[in-house]
């Protein structure tokens, strides 16, 4: 199963918008942090340094009438052994250091505060410093912060759609100009309309691509064009002559079978060089239609053109027609595909049957020879594949050639084990060929 991929310009577009909001939100984080540990780090030491001029100022003045003067903060004093005079909140801060302190206000809500504490033999001092204002601004802060997160992120969505457009433009553009040329049929140069850049350099090599692929279709049309003009001439040649010995009257029976053999092979070899180079020219055009075949017909002069290849194996050979079948393609494809088919049932079968069964839109071909196994069945379809225990030379070509017909015209074909031994083919055939065919000269 292939994994589905978002699209380039999604990537880009997601990966700037998650690293800009990534980037602000890490700010944001940052600056709360910094700012609640540099703040209280400095009330923290101002407090404690506070308390500690107060006691050297009580020192300095022990009359009870002389004030410190600091409107701003709570100032307690007592003796350690006074300790009743301590609020009852207070008494379990009694080492010197600066304390964070909830307690409820007359509202009912928490309020929180600073108690610095300064404590040795002679005094037992108390600094409370209010906090809530600086309470509110840390939420005021972050209240702003996200705001403003969120407002970066929003610009970090519109840029990220104008930079992906702007970074994917060169690249659609190619791909457009990609499509426009295999419409328009022609190979049209692509590298003249980019910068020397990545995407420039992609272009070229897409030219020096489409260079040597259009090269090589070339080769391929020629040489089809060349092997339908050299090898027809000397099949006709032999078809005529094969008709004019024939004609003679004083030949014995055996020669004019073997003169028969001839002929049907000659129109053979006709009938698949017309299947190849319409095979070769359909992929690139889509097949027409117009042409039909009568498949029973076929069939019985294919068992005909390949009994040769049973040479003196005891094979018994049956066409049952069981259903007329009539399929809208050239009497030459039908041929080439069940040629190949019945072929290989004649090469793997060394004694037994092969039936050959025209059905309601389809060809079975049936066979008794040692069968396959049924995870094998599709990897017989590949170029160069062939079955275990046949005899003779081959190229393993012949089934690929079928599945190759059967993709341009709609057909299905498939192998699977016989049950009562051996293995069967069949061959379903569509209503109509295909007109998008997409498969690869």
């Amino acid at each position: 199963m292939l994994k589905q991929r978002r699209r380039l310009r999604s990537r880009i577009f997601i990966s700037f918008v998650i690293f800009g909001l990534a980037l602000t939100s890490l700010f944001a984080v940052a600056t709360i942090y910094m700012r609640a540990r540099l703040e209280d780090q400095l009330i923290n030491n101002t407090l404690q340094k506070q308390v500690d001029r107060f006691v050297e100022f009580k020192r300095k003045n022990p009359d009870p009438g002389t004030l410190y003067p600091m409107p701003m903060v709570k100032l307690l004093i007592v003796r350690p052994y006074f300790s009743f005079d301590v609020p009852l909140d207070w008494r379990r801060y009694n080492k010197t250091g600066v304390y964070d302190v909830r307690e409820r206000g007359p509202n009912g809500r928490m309020v929180p505060y600073k108690l610095a504490v300064y404590r040795d033999a002679h005094y037992w001092a108390f600094l409370r410093y209010d906090i809530s204002s600086q309470r509110e601004g840390e939420q005021q802060l972050l209240i702003a912060l996200i705001v403003a997160v969120l407002l970066f992120g929003a610009l970090s969505v519109l840029i990220g759609l104008w930079l992906s457009r702007r970074v994917m433009h060169p690249v659609s553009e190619l791909a457009g100009r990609l499509r426009t040329s295999r419409r328009a049929g022609g190979l049209q140069k692509l590298a003249p309309h980019f910068a020397d850049d990545e995407v420039g350099e992609l272009a070229r090599a897409l030219d020096e691509y489409a260079e040597r692929l259009t090269g090589m279709v070339r080769r391929d049309h020629e040489f089809n064009a060349d092997v339908s003009h050299e090898l027809r001439t000397p099949l006709a040649v032999i078809a005529s002559t094969t008709e004019l010995m024939l004609a003679a009257p004083d030949l014995g029976d055996k020669l004019r079978e073997r003169l028969k053999r001839i002929e049907r092979a000659s129109r053979q070899a006709a009938e698949i060089i017309d299947a190849l180079l319409l095979l070769s020219r359909a992929e690139r055009q889509g097949p027409a239609d117009g042409e039909t075949t009568d498949v029973a017909r076929t069939a019985a002069d294919v068992l005909e053109l390949q009994r040769p290849q049973l040479r003196n194996k005891p094979v018994r050979v049956e066409l049952h027609v069981e259903a007329p079948l009539v399929v809208r393609a050239p009497a030459s494809v039908v041929s080439v595909a069940l040629s190949n088919l019945v072929g290989n049932a004649f090469k793997y079968t060394q004694e037994g049957d092969v039936l050959v069964r025209v059905q309601e839109g389809r060809v079975l071909v049936e066979d008794s020879g040692p069968g396959i196994k049924l995870e094998d069945a599709e990897h017989l379809f590949e170029r160069g594949v062939r079955g275990e225990g046949v005899k003779g030379a081959g190229a393993g070509l012949g089934l690929a050639i079928v599945r190759r017909l059967c993709d341009l015209y709609g057909w299905r074909v498939r192998l699977a084990p016989r049950p009562q031994g051996g293995a069967v083919a069949v061959l379903e055939f569509d209503s109509a060929p295909r007109r998008d065919n997409k498969a690869a000269a």
